[in-house]
């Protein structure tokens, strides 16, 4: 899940090298924390957080799949 995740944002970047995912679980929850350079937030996040959604709800399926709940937070 940590390779899908950083794969997606550094493709959307273009300050690859300030991309970091940490991922802590908890449970059946996992805890997916991305940190981007500022200037690379709204790539991001995109129009009306259009992006981020979407990023989320592949995580959602990624989730269903091995029977866990996926938050993603960016920072």
């Amino acid at each position: 899940m940590k390779e899908f995740v950083e794969y997606i944002v550094r493709s959307l970047v273009s300050d690859q090298e300030h991309v970091t995912v940490d991922v802590n679980e908890v449970g059946a929850t996992v805890a997916v924390r991305v940190n981007v350079a500022q200037e690379d937030m709204g790539r991001i996040i995109g129009r009306r957080g259009r992006t981020v959604n979407s990023i989320r709800s592949l995580l959602r399926v990624l989730g269903s799949a091995r029977g866990v709940r996926v938050d993603l937070d960016i920072e």
